[in-house]
């Protein structure tokens, strides 16, 4: 059987890492690391569902009036919140009772547990990651519900946050398939760009961010030149090493092998996009379990939470 010291070694090890585990998780992809820019990335303490209010609804009695004209005080259905389901994901650390006897001595146990934890890291930033731009029928339906969701090829059906998207107009994202129309390339990539992007400004409420998979990030590079305006220095996108350019007030960055769809384009208004993460579930190392027929510990690492949207119809994206 597994020493107990061993056990509590790794889970010791485990926890002291919790916090950078998360922001490797993080900083592995552009839109989280806006997102925790922005304080986006929320912990939740519980309940039956993720509830986020809506920062638009449509109000049906509304009217304009002369005089003594009768206003409609008529009670309307109003749509107030959105409801996502929790989604969990697990890794699990392990180790054999024969692995501790290989690696005999505290200096071996310790590095190949820090292989081990350095997998584990891997494994939930790359799945996470690949969460993000998901739909969220991954795993059954268990996948968080990412940005194919949330900022869909086409919005007009389906149900997001509890939210029918057919009947509720004011719940559907921007979108233009210019797989129908003719291809995107570095001539008219940006007379498209400009397109979408100026249908979803309200005032000062604009997009921020902008994320392309390799192919219209590389046409909107090509189509910059000698022109090209990347971030500075000191933005926390180029910072955590992503390739960023800019486009009227928002940052592009280049999401390559995230998960991102080929041939897509998302503009974003992060202020009403975020992740909600259970504060006991922000990847967080349980305690070491022995199984009963195995020479063997367990150390799951455990998240739960899910992707929320309170405004669609700030949202867009283009593709083919």
């Amino acid at each position: 059987m597994v020493s107990p010291n061993l056990s509590e070694i790794v889970t010791t090890t485990l926890r002291q890492r919790q916090k950078t585990l998360a922001d490797n998780v993080t900083n592995n992809n552009g839109l989280l690391v806006r997102l925790k820019e922005k304080g986006k990335i929320v912990t939740v303490s519980g309940g039956r569902t993720l509830v986020e209010p809506l920062a638009y609804a449509e109000n049906g009695n509304y009217q304009w009036y002369n005089g003594y004209e009768v206003l409609n005080i008529s009670p309307t259905d109003m749509i107030s919140a959105a409801e996502y389901d929790w989604k969990q994901a697990s890794s699990v650390v392990s180790m054999s009772g024969l692995e501790e006897l290989q690696n005999n001595g505290s200096e071996a146990i310790i590095d190949l547990l820090n292989s081990r934890i350095d997998i584990t890291i891997n494994t939930i930033k790359n799945n996470l990651s690949e969460g993000i731009y998901s739909d969220g029928t991954g795993s059954g339906g268990k996948q968080i519900g990412g940005l194919q969701l949330l900022v869909a090829d086409d919005p007009t059906t389906g149900t997001v946050g509890g939210i029918d998207r057919s009947t509720n107009t004011f719940w559907r994202n921007s979108f233009v398939d210019y797989g129908a129309v003719s291809a995107t390339t570095s001539a008219n990539v940006i007379s498209r760009m400009n397109s979408m992007y100026n249908s979803l400004v309200r005032g000062n409420d604009v997009p921020d961010l902008i994320v392309a998979d390799t192919n219209y990030f590389g046409f909107y590079q090509d189509a910059l030149q000698s022109q090209q305006r990347f971030a500075s220095p000191d933005s926390k996108l180029a910072a955590a090493g992503f390739m960023v350019l800019k486009y009227a007030n928002s940052d592009v960055i280049l999401e390559n092998g995230s998960g991102i769809s080929t041939d897509h384009m998302y503009f974003l208004n992060t202020d009403y996009i975020n992740l909600a993460v259970h504060s006991n579930r922000n990847i967080t190392p349980q305690d070491s379990r022995t199984p009963v027929n195995q020479d063997a510990m367990v150390i799951p690492v455990l998240w739960a939470g899910n992707m929320r949207l309170s405004n669609a119809s700030l949202q867009g994206v283009i593709f083919e």
